[in-house]
This record gives structure tokens, sequence and C-alpha cells, in this order.
């Protein structure tokens, strides 16, 4: 769960974090988890393809500077609440940033109140699943150290241990 289409990467490509410095940490951390497969080339037509697993955003349009109003927020709730219904087989979600993890748990009906995001940490959403926190894959968070590869890498074990638990394959 991304924050909001880039304005270079998904806005101008029509694939989420295609084009966006973030996409080359997220797409190659996909490819190592066995999320993908093919080649990550920063265009549409690369070759990746998503195995297990999809991409979308919070907000449905690129925000202003990159930072979506509450208003906007809950303006394009209806189009997360129907893309999350139409994933059956839901077992897991990384939320990237606390925006977007709030963002979830509203959608999902829950109070984001009684939970705190944090990098790293998951909280049971029910039914065996899991919302996972982790810091956006941005240029920011990598150019200052807030989010390594490692870091990341280790949320994406976490996940692979959790579907692996739940009978899934990634």
């Amino acid at each position: 769960m991304g924050l909001a289409p880039g304005l270079k990467g998904a806005n101008r490509t029509g694939r989420p974090f295609t084009g966006d410095f973030a996409g080359v940490l997220l797409y190659e951390t996909l490819l190592k988890f066995g999320f993908a497969r093919g080649t990550y080339g920063e265009r549409v037509d690369d070759g990746l393809v998503l195995t297990g697993c999809r991409i979308t955003n919070a907000v449905r349009c690129v925000p202003p500077e990159n930072k979506p109003l509450p208003n906007e927020v809950a303006a394009c709730r209806s189009f997360l609440n129907a893309s999350l219904a139409g994933m059956q087989s839901l077992r897991a979600i990384l939320a990237l940033g606390r925006i977007s993890f709030d963002t979830t748990l509203r959608a999902l009906g829950l109070k984001a109140s009684q939970y705190k995001f944090a990098h790293g940490e998951a909280v049971d959403i029910g039914d065996g699943r899991k919302l996972f926190g982790s810091y956006h894959c941005s240029r920011y968070n990598t150019n200052t150290g807030r989010l390594t590869p490692a870091m990341f890498h280790r949320v994406f074990e976490e996940i692979a241990a959790h579907l692996g638990r739940a009978g899934c394959q990634s």
C-alpha cells in the first residue's frame, strides 16, 4: 500500500512506483522475495510481473506536494475499499508510511487510533490477516538512512514468514 501515485512514476507510466526512485528498492525487494519475476527496468514494458501480490495506493490521485490532506484521503477511501474488497485471498498488507497504515486500517473498518504505526511492526487485522508497517521507500527516507535496504528486507522476511504460517506461497 503506497501513499499515492507518484508524479514521475505511476501517474506517468500507469504502473505504481515505476519510474520513481522508490520503485527501485521496492521492485528489487519484490523480486528478491518472490513477489515478482522478470527484470525491473523502470518501464512498463520491462517484463516485470507481480506474483502473489498487488500494489495499490491509499490515495488515488497525485496530491499537491505529495502530501494528501485528510479530506483528500477520505475522498479516496471508497476506491481503496473497493480495491481491498476485491482481494479475496488477502493475507498480508504492507503499508508504506503512517498515512497508508492509518488509511488501510480505516478502510478495513478499524480505528487507526487503536494501532500504532512503527517500522517493522505488524498488527493482526482479523481472519489471520496482518498489516505490516514500513517506512516508505522514498528517496528522502533512503538518503537519510531512515530506511535501509536491510531494514526493508527484514519487513519482507516477516511477511514471507507470516504467509508461510498461513499456508500461502510467495
